[in-house]
């Protein structure tokens, strides 16, 4: 009687440990070239169209909104990073890519923070009645 091979065993994504090496690999350029990303949208995005605008407000406002919509979606794609490194457990991208979201949302966070403190009606001053 002939012996029947056993069925291969599959290999789902998150059964095994992702090898150091590959782990590493994926998760230094790719952190360079986020950081990347942002540093020349911050310069070539925001800075030389704020530059071509020669005092326009308008056009301003709207490169510095688009910016802080840039830095969002970037943020969401740094995020899904971080559960498809989680899911193919690798550790590193995962680590580094949480770190890098988190650095998102502190620029995100300084950006509108600037925003609103350049765009706030003015107020009163004074706590008083007559204001």
């Amino acid at each position: 009687m002939t012996e029947s091979l056993p069925a291969p065993r599959r290999r789902l994504p998150w059964s095994r440990r992702t090898r150091l090496g590959v782990d590493l690999a994926l998760a230094i350029p790719l952190f360079l070239l986020e950081i990347a990303w942002v540093v020349l949208d911050a310069i070539y995005g925001v800075g030389l169209e704020v530059w071509a605008a020669q005092g326009d407000r308008a056009r301003i406002d709207a490169a510095q909104l688009a910016f802080m919509d840039r830095l969002q979606v970037l943020r969401i794609v740094v995020v899904v990073l971080v559960v498809l490194a989680a899911v193919f457990r690798a550790r590193w991208t995962a680590i580094v890519h949480l770190l890098m979201a988190l650095l998102l949302g502190g620029v995100l966070a300084g950006e509108q923070h600037d925003w609103e403190k350049s765009h706030s009606a003015p107020g009163c001053v004074r706590y008083s009645a007559d204001c």
